[in-house]
């Protein structure tokens, strides 16, 4: 009895373990991912944005053959491997995926640019210490772009003129989400209309979403927006002195962020000879002041989105966003 009783407990063992294996398993895909992993697709102004979508993927470590990775308009999804130091801006091509490896692959000491192409996704790159006259990122004449999980830095130690912006959008660009990104340590964050000149370029155009993004010991532009309309959404903008500004007849809404350590959360009048418009709802300031001299238009954005309430805002930004949290 007992020889069969052992016998019948061996044969179920396999059973056993394999069922417990089944439920290791289970467990292990329902723990919590990072805040904003699971998005494969942008949403905000750039939703449909694919980039170079399921073409096979190149992986490069040199920049000669990043620069040969990135040329042309055919579908591509190119994986850069380590980091690489830049002298100025590479130029990408329309239809392309720009992905980092891991978690601190990607350019220092120049940048990116898009000039004139449409349907771009750059995503989990380091971006650093874009030496002027190089941005980070230059979005230019460009349409469907989105730039997210990425990290941006440079550092407060050289004058505000030394490095170019992290990420500027200009001359026309239209259609542009920036999500899930961190931008820490410099002067001038993201620009958005770089002249009060240039209304015919850019007048119904620079549209542009951001959304779940870490604004970190960076002392302006978060955003800063001329004649264009941005949703600004979900962020957290910690030690700034002047973060969003609308300026030249930009209209913005700033929805459900959170600011702290920061002198003036929000702007329509200052450097420009034309106001802009704002329209604010659901935010935590934590003491910054707003100076408002018009209330925007702008409040039903033509694209569905979620936006969680401010309370969950720095949890969910400072887990999720970055290289490194896809």
């Amino acid at each position: 009895m007992r020889t069969g009783l052992l016998r019948t407990h061996a044969q179920r063992t396999p059973l056993v373990t394999a069922a417990a294996a089944v439920l290791a398993m289970a467990a292990a895909l329902a723990l919590p991912r990072p805040a904003g992993a699971a998005e494969t697709s942008p949403v905000g102004f750039g939703a449909g944005t694919t980039g170079g979508g399921s073409a096979g993927a190149v992986t490069v470590s040199t920049l000669d053959a990043f620069k040969s990775a990135v040329t042309g308009n055919a579908a591509k999804v190119v994986r850069v491997n380590g980091l690489i130091s830049l002298s100025g801006q590479v130029d990408i091509g329309s239809n392309t995926t720009v992905l980092g490896v891991g978690s601190s692959s990607g350019f220092t000491g120049g940048g990116l640019r898009l000039k004139e192409v449409t349907n771009v996704v750059i995503r989990n790159l380091n971006i650093s210490k874009p030496v002027a006259p190089a941005d980070g990122i230059t979005v230019q004449e460009s349409t469907k772009v989105w730039i997210d999980h990425n990290s941006f830095s440079a550092d407060r130690d050289h004058d505000k003129d030394y490095y170019d912006g992290l990420l500027d959008i200009n001359h026309g660009a239209d259609n542009v989400t920036v999500s899930w990104n961190t931008f820490k340590d410099h002067f001038k964050g993201s620009l958005v209309g770089h002249s009060d000149n240039n209304a015919s370029e850019d007048t119904g155009r620079l549209k542009v979403t951001y959304h779940h993004n870490h604004f970190s010991n960076v002392y302006s532009r978060i955003p800063s927006l001329r004649f264009g309309t941005g949703h600004f959404y979900n962020n957290y903008v910690e030690g700034a002195d002047t973060a969003c500004h609308s300026r030249m007849g930009a209209q913005m809404l700033v929805e459900n962020n959170v600011f702290r350590a920061t002198k003036i959360a929000v702007t329509t009048n200052r450097s420009s000879d034309v106001d802009g418009y704002a329209n604010l709802r659901g935010n935590d300031l934590g003491g910054a002041a707003t100076e408002i001299s018009q209330v925007g238009g702008f409040t039903a954005p033509p694209y569905g989105y979620t936006a969680e309430s401010a309370s969950t805002v720095v949890s969910s930004v400072t887990s999720g966003a970055g290289a490194g949290k896809i």
